[in-house]
């Protein structure tokens, strides 16, 4: 199965704040707030959605197209993803911007404020997807990820037009985009994706029920943090799938788009949705335990080890045969 990931490259700046952010805000002065948060640390890390989700789904063994752009800064970054797998060849470099930045706080209690530079990400707007298409040999699934806004709906538009299968993941950018838009890029989805904050977003963005969302998308994908997630599809009962046990928490940038990787690893290799989101899980848990959204390793005999015990022998055994992490 050949999957394209379009969607944001960007570098990240995470910050980490020792108290909570709810402590620092006024009931009743919402609408006028005014702080400023002295941040213990630093990181700059490797991010975007689609290049940390080609990047998962590398480390488990795929090698996923990559669709979005970047500046003339991104020659380190590139190399390093395609020296773990990830197919770069259609990666769109401006001539005059940087490459996108990200920068987040997260606060004691993993709440996140953030801001994101778009940078050369605009120019993704520009970005064909039928050129990709003939370059792979075809297209079997597109994910359309956070990205500049038109071109997201450029994506989805085109993938209607040419009956490529596509997976919509707006998140970061529902309070960004109008009501009609993400009505846009939900409509018709073969796989929806979002956290269980954001389902109630698109829904109320939309006007849509969680019926009537079913109605237009093939399988609706809902992370639920801690407690795992929970897969929907018209007329059948809900799949939850129980989180995989971490072994500490380092950092929640990242978590999300670890999450799609593994589940679109799973898609890739036909298996079942409940394997697809425990591959999600588990991919999902090795970020949490690192700062940054790329530094984590995913080694093969360790990763099998995880996922029995979290998930029992016989769901391994679907899942090993597949699985060809980038480390033994």
């Amino acid at each position: 199965m050949r999957i394209a990931v379009t969607g944001s490259i960007a570098t990240d700046h995470l910050m980490t704040f020792p108290g909570s952010f709810g402590d620092q805000l006024i009931a009743e002065q919402l609408d006028r707030v005014s702080l400023s948060f002295l941040v213990d640390d630093l990181q700059i890390r490797r991010g975007g959605c689609a290049a940390n989700i080609a990047f998962g789904m590398a480390c488990l063994g795929l090698n996923p197209v990559l669709v979005g752009a970047v500046g003339n800064d991104f020659a380190d970054y590139r190399s390093w993803l395609e020296r773990h797998g990830v197919d770069c060849e259609s990666v769109h470099i401006s001539e005059t911007q940087h490459t996108a930045r990200f920068l987040c706080t997260t606060d004691q209690h993993h709440n996140q404020i953030a801001s994101f530079y778009t940078g050369a990400m605009a120019e993704a707007r520009l970005i064909e997807l039928r050129p990709v298409a003939d370059r792979v040999g075809g297209l079997d699934l597109v994910l359309i990820s956070p990205n500049d806004p038109d071109a997201m709906l450029r994506h989805t538009d085109e993938c209607r037009q040419r009956g490529i299968p596509f997976a919509a993941d707006i998140s970061q950018q529902l309070a960004r985009m109008e009501d009609d838009q993400i009505r846009q890029l939900v409509d018709g989805a073969a796989y929806l994706f979002s956290n269980d904050y954001e389902k109630g977003l698109i829904e109320q963005k939309t006007g849509w029920s969680d019926e009537e969302i079913l109605d237009r998308v093939g399988v609706r994908i809902t992370t639920l943090g801690p407690k795992g997630a929970v897969i929907d599809r018209k007329g059948e009962p809900s799949i939850h799938v129980a989180p995989a046990p971490e072994r500490g928490k380092a950092d929640p940038t990242g978590v999300g788009d670890a999450f799609r990787a593994g589940f679109m690893s799973g898609l890739a290799w036909g298996l079942p949705l409940e394997r697809c989101g425990q591959l999600g899980n588990l991919t999902a848990t090795h970020v949490l335990e690192r700062v940054g959204g790329q530094e984590y390793e995913l080694g093969q005999k360790v990763f099998l080890e995880r996922f029995s015990s979290a998930y029992g022998p016989d769901a391994t055994a679907e899942v090993a045969e597949h699985v060809r992490c980038y480390h033994p």
